[in-house]
């Protein structure tokens, strides 16, 4: 930041070097004609979360919010763009502090394209507090957006990017305010192509019963196009009531297909059966909505508030599958192909009360009521091409519908004092659980469920840098539509249903967090541990080679946990971070006496480097060692990745970025495995995607406006659904 002649009253005939040094910011301040500069702390750590200020990074003016979160502490993204929150894929993404279910669903697509100078911060929810901790995760990424000021006028920006492998992405985001009405559009697209998407495997599988092994070569693709968008809007009705709300979506339309070549031998190596699979699915559609309505009404008391919320969240997934099979040879069926129909709904309605109220300087109180109805149903049908005059399997259709009422009821209190921070809740959930069979191929049910959830923090804060926080959670998951489903879908080699009976689980956890955070160097260390005994799980059986797949509250589950981070910035043009998990997972089947205990260890480093003329030059890496479970029976192999760019900046306030990126340039592929070790079918699967690529981004932002739309203090977050449609975390 520099200014000239703005410090009136000040002599500028010396040069005078001072430091000062406050909780949140640093000054470094030469006098000489005048130039002031300063750096903002980039990291801040609260009772209940870790903040990244994004506005305080001068890379928030050329990259996207994925970029930003390579930087964050305790959130690690691999090479492949998924995300994880410390070491962990079971979190949730929230958008101001409510959920957002698109973006959660989606997050690597729409926050690879969400321009990063929109964003104010990002928080990681290390432990939600009562109001939302019964909510079935173990943190909650939240991405804060602008904050809204006073100035009308109206901004955005356009950004555009094609890789070598036939990639193009768009994306605007505009912002505008007219008055007291503040509003944002976004919009994004994403192309994918058969080189991008294009994956090879190979797989062998053992069969302990039989001792036959099977082996299958498999190469697919899946081309189309991607599209989202997000509207968001307030209105200040006076300086003590607020209205906001939002709608969002997420489309996709998919062209998968594939071929497989299967060879089936007996144990002394000799074949048995083979035959060639082509499979593919027409116009793969997937569609969610999301919209939202908030109400928020302060009062002269600073702090008090009372909050309404609706939400509704609504997903359709619809799944036609070809499969046909052709150069065979003496195989153990005896049909020829089949077409599989799955059509699935799920529906949800959530209504929210919020108050909060401070008392005195050191106090806090916050409770509230919430109810939600969840409505899901599918449609299954599945029909075989006969091939052979015996009788066909039996096909035909299946339908299934299944509800859940949740009523909540919570009360959460804050103490603060000096350097003493502390917090306890207490929430109260009692759940209704139906499922109907209006095809009458199964028996109706239901079940009532009743949970008290606490959870509480203490946080020490030695001095300005160092500080110290421990916390216990509590949390619980309830299982969705694709784990409840009870349709039946019959392969050759599998058969895979759901379990209607699913009751919800709960897990338990305790974290210690401690976070130093200096001038040039920022460091968090965190230790954590998460158990549970009815954890919802895959439970497999294999009969005449055929395995079968449902689900079970079944699982015995431990997970103790390190994350580190650390920011250091050697000099002033150069940066470097590091994020990094060590991972320790037990996971076991008490009834079938199966158990799978392995350690693994991801990290993430990233540097960057300013350059003449404005360059700017970055390097990222990461991957993992060790082998981390998926399953009782299965765990991933490790992986790893790399990536280069340069990019420069133009106009008047950058306002012009053009960035060019290297991902993998001297590896042609990016590798994954996954290996069975228990069970009556052992297994390994080797995939390779192509991943190294070439691209060019560019991002021109426009206006001068400095509003964004206004949200709440709070408002609503649902994420303990596991299982969902699509089975995402």
């Amino acid at each position: 930041m520099a200014l000239i002649g703005a410090l009136s009253g000040m002599a500028c005939a010396q040069t005078d070097s001072t430091q000062v040094k406050n909780d949140s910011i640093a000054w470094s301040r030469q006098l000489d004609g005048i130039e002031v500069k300063a750096q903002r702390q980039l990291v801040k750590q609260e009772i209940d979360r870790i903040g990244y200020d994004v506005q305080a990074d001068e890379d928030s003016k050329t990259q996207t919010v994925l970029d930003l979160l390579r930087k964050v502490p305790m959130v690690s993204v691999d090479g492949q763009d998924n995300i994880l929150v410390k070491g962990s894929s079971n979190y949730k993404i929230y958008r101001n502090g409510h959920q957002d279910p698109s973006l959660s669903r989606n997050a690597k697509e729409i926050l690879k394209a969400m321009p990063a100078s929109a964003v104010k911060k990002i928080e990681v929810i290390t432990d939600p507090g009562a109001r939302e901790d019964a909510e079935g995760v173990n943190a909650i990424l939240n991405i804060v957006m602008m904050n809204n000021s006073a100035m009308g006028g109206i901004t955005g920006s356009v950004a555009a990017a094609y890789t070598s492998n036939n990639h193009p992405n768009l994306n605007t985001f505009l912002t505008m305010q007219l008055g007291r009405l503040v509003l944002s559009v976004d919009y994004g697209y994403g192309g994918m192509s058969r080189k991008e998407t294009g994956n090879s495997y190979d797989y062998t599988a053992y069969y302990k019963q039989s001792g036959n092994t099977m082996a299958v070569h498999g190469e697919s693709n899946n081309p189309g196009a991607i599209h989202f968008a997000d509207i968001n809007a307030s209105y200040d009705l006076d300086s003590l009531n607020l209205i906001s709300g939002s709608f969002s979506g997420y489309f996709y339309k998919l062209n998968v297909q594939g071929d497989n070549d299967y060879l089936t031998s007996d144990a002394d190596g000799l074949p048995l059966y083979s035959y060639h699979s082509h499979y593919w699915m027409p116009g793969y559609e997937h569609n969610s909505w999301n919209g939202r309505l908030d109400f928020q009404h302060k009062t002269r008391l600073n702090g008090e508030k009372l909050t309404l919320s609706y939400m509704m969240a609504l997903t359709r997934q619809h799944t036609e599958q070809e499969d046909t099979y052709s150069a065979i040879y003496q195989v153990p069926f005896n049909y020829t192909g089949f077409l599989t129909r799955e059509r699935e709904n799920f529906n949800e309605h959530t209504f929210q009360l919020d108050y909060v109220r401070p008392f005195g300087k050191h106090h806090k109180l916050e409770t509230g009521l919430k109810y939600i109805f969840r409505d899901n149903n599918s449609h299954t049908g599945q029909t075989y091409y006969e091939a052979y005059p015996q009788p066909l399997p039996k096909g035909g259709e299946s339908r299934f519908q299944h509800s859940t009422h949740v009523g909540a009821a919570y009360t959460d209190y804050t103490f603060t004092c000096n350097k003493w921070s502390a917090r306890a809740g207490l929430r109260y959930e009692h759940s209704l659980m139906k499922a109907r069979y209006p095809d009458g191929s199964g028996t109706a049910y239901d079940c009532h469920l009743n949970d008290w959830v606490p959870q509480a923090s203490l946080k020490y804060q030695f001095t300005d840098a160092h500080s110290l926080k421990l916390n216990y959670t509590t949390s619980i998951q309830r299982p969705g539509i694709s784990y409840l489903n009870p349709a039946v879908i019959s392969t050759p080699t599998s058969i895979q249903m759901g379990d209607a009976s699913l009751k919800s689980s709960r897990s338990q956890g305790l974290g210690l967090i401690y976070m130093f955070v200096g001038k040039n160097l920022t460091l968090n260390f965190s230790p954590s541990y998460t158990f549970a005994n009815d954890w919802i799980g895959v439970m497999q059986t294999v009969s005449h080679d055929v395995t079968t797949t449902t689900y079970g509250n079944i699982i015995d589950y431990r997970r103790f946990t390190v994350t580190a981070y650390t920011q250091w910035k050697p000099f002033s043009t150069t940066t470097i971070v590091f994020n990094g998990a060590v991972n320790r997972k037990y996971m076991a089947n008490p009834n079938l006496a199966l158990k799978l205990d392995q350690w693994e260890a991801n990290g993430y480093f990233h540097l960057t480097q300013q350059l003449p003329w404005k360059l700017k030059f970055t390097t990222s890496g990461g991957g993992s060692i060790g082998h981390s479970p998926s399953s009782v029976y299965a765990y991933n192999g490790p992986y790893g990745w790399y990536d280069f760019s340069i990019q420069r900046s133009f106009l008047k306030d950058d306002r012009l970025t053009v960035r060019i990126l290297a991902s993998q340039p001297f590896t042609k592929y990016y590798k994954s495995s996954q290996h069975t070790v228990n069970g009556d079918c052992l297994s390994d699967r080797y995939s390779r995607y192509c991943s190294s690529y070439y691209s060019v981004s560019v991002r021109f932002r426009f206006g001068s406006l400095k509003a964004s739309v206004k949200k709440t203090d709070t408002t609503i977050e649902n994420s303990d659904v596991v299982g969902g449609i699509s089975k995402d975390r």
